[in-house]
């Protein structure tokens, strides 16, 4: 277990400019685990002292959202024993972790498609996580599983179309509120580990003015430690959002 202890704010953090909401990209896993000789499913296992740490330290600095991406709908193509274990894994993380996250005020939330794919077993365990903290408000741990940042823009779209929503009305607002999570902020900051230059279909919507950063730690060695310098790579940019400085 993670040292819950709120950790100090690196002195070069401005408190003011933390971010409200950082999303991350867990990716190296599996190749953590090759380099060391070991079944990629050990990276997995591996991951979860890193976004509990990092969780921890996300808490600390005061952010007051964490998305991370679990599981894709493109990752259904991986062999098929790896995806019986990331069901069996992110099934038996909520048990480990939910009441631990509950006493630290944690909100958890998920973003994605409730799919027939799911196992019963793993969508009755999130939905508990989600009914014990949904009254919590020091943070939301917002956790994409089975989720795709296209397949939440169709959805998005289809419940317009069910809403029997004209044509005319329709903009920027409308399709927001029919987002997974319409009522988080956007993310601030987006973190993709492991040295991929890639977005892989996450939060398309949301990240349209997010800040990206690219780190090549991989996912199992990441550490809270890792999130301050990435904050700190955000504090050193200028976010005008489509405008110009004056």
């Amino acid at each position: 277990m993670s040292d819950p202890r709120p950790t100090p704010v690196p002195g070069s953090l401005e408190r003011e400019r933390i971010p409200h909401h950082v999303a991350i990209v867990m990716d190296g896993n599996g190749r953590w685990a090759q380099r060391r000789g070991l079944a990629r499913t050990e990276g997995h296992g591996a991951g979860e002292v890193a976004l509990v740490d990092v969780t921890y330290g996300a808490l600390s600095l005061g952010v007051t959202a964490l998305t991370v991406y679990a599981f894709s709908t493109e990752n259904w193509r991986r062999p098929i024993d790896e995806v019986r274990y990331l069901m069996n894994f992110n099934k038996g993380l909520l048990e480990r972790r939910q009441n631990e996250l509950h006493e630290q005020g944690v909100r958890i939330t998920f973003s994605g498609r409730k799919s027939w794919r799911v196992p019963k077993s793993v969508m009755k365990r999130m939905d508990e996580a989600k009914e014990l903290t949904k009254h919590n408000t020091t943070m939301t741990l917002n956790i994409a599983f089975n989720y795709g940042g296209r397949a939440e823009i169709v959805d998005a779209v289809q419940q317009l179309v069910r809403d029997q929503v004209p044509a005319n009305k329709i903009d920027e607002k409308t399709i927001r509120t029919r987002l997974y999570h319409p009522e988080l902020p956007d993310p601030d900051l987006v973190i993709r580990t492991s040295g991929e230059f890639r977005i892989s279909n996450f939060l398309l919507w949301e990240m349209a003015y997010s800040e990206l950063v690219f780190t090549e730690v991989l996912w199992p060695d990441f550490r809270r430690e890792d999130l301050f310098e990435a904050i700190e790579e955000y504090q050193r940019r200028e976010r005008r959002f489509g405008g110009v400085d004056t």
